[in-house]
């Protein structure tokens, strides 16, 4: 047997035993080591530079954007400073031309009445000197047509309707010219020495042609041509009167009105035979009674 065996193990040595049981192989321990304070305040130190640096950039940037800022806003309050003066300049200006506009238009108001009035006795002054005359419409003209021609025709024509016209009762005769070379049969005017005797001509031969199928023709003129040509007596109307009874018949066409009719240079309408009787002395007071229909 063994020695070894019998011999026992002294306290250091089963100490050691012990310890190498309890010891695995090949295990190697680390120790490891605490960062100093010294380091953790050099990265916070770091840390608040780059933060720094950065809120200084970032306020660097801001303050040059407020400067551009700042001066474009100078700018605007300089230019909405100008334009509020123009404005206020302009609207002291355009009250200023509403006020002489007004006073033209009253002006012009003015104007248009006297206008009226300088218009209404001028046609009055027409209408005066024409008193005495009358028409004779689409008579046919007479090659190498003389005054003596003219007053031919009116004789024989109140010596057919029955109100005979001496020579000496002509003041004048004449035939209207032509606006255009291709009218002819322009009307011819009569001026008689009253207006008694153009009232007597024209009531003579609105009888005549009550009273006859046939109405005042060119034969009834003395033609021995273009005889059956009708012809028409009326009063010498001013151009404005002309226009207006032109329209004022209008008015009898459309059957509203019953009577149209002329009387010493003036139009007159009537809408029954019981109707008051209206003088017309314009065009929009015929525009009126038209609407009014």
């Amino acid at each position: 047997m063994d020695s070894n065996l019998d011999k026992s193990l002294s306290d250091t040595e089963m100490h050691r035993v012990g310890q190498a049981n309890l010891t695995p192989p090949n295990f190697v321990t680390s120790r490891s080591k605490r960062k100093r304070d010294d380091d953790y305040g050099s990265e916070i130190s770091k840390l608040r530079e780059e933060m720094q640096s950065m809120f200084t950039k970032i306020m660097t940037s801001q303050e040059k954007e407020f400067k551009k800022n700042a001066a474009t806003l100078k700018e605007i309050q300089f230019s909405s400073a100008n334009i509020e003066q123009s404005v206020t300049f302009l609207s002291a200006q355009n009250e200023e031309y509403r006020k002489k506009i007004e006073l033209l238009e009253n002006k012009m108001k003015e104007d248009r009445k006297y206008i009226t009035i300088l218009e209404d006795k001028l046609e009055n002054m027409h209408q005066d000197s024409r008193k005495a005359n009358f028409e004779i419409k689409n008579v046919p003209k007479k090659q190498n047509e003389t005054k003596e021609d003219l007053i031919s025709m009116v004789t024989y024509l109140s010596n057919t309707v029955g109100c005979q016209i001496d020579k000496s009762a002509i003041r004048d005769v004449y035939r209207v010219r032509p606006k255009k070379e291709t009218v002819k049969n322009t009307p011819i005017v009569v001026e008689t020495s009253s207006t008694l005797l153009k009232n007597e001509i024209l009531k003579s031969c609105k009888a005549h042609n009550i009273k006859h199928k046939t109405k005042l023709c060119a034969k009834n003129l003395g033609f021995r041509t273009s005889e059956h040509t009708p012809v028409f007596v009326t009063e010498h109307l001013t151009a404005k009167a002309a226009r207006l009874y032109f329209l004022a018949r209008d008015l009898v066409k459309s059957k509203s009105y019953k009577f149209c009719w002329t009387a010493y240079g003036k139009v007159y309408v009537r809408k029954e035979d019981n109707s008051p009787v209206i003088s017309i002395r314009t065009e929009s007071q015929i525009e009126q009674l038209i609407s009014n229909i």
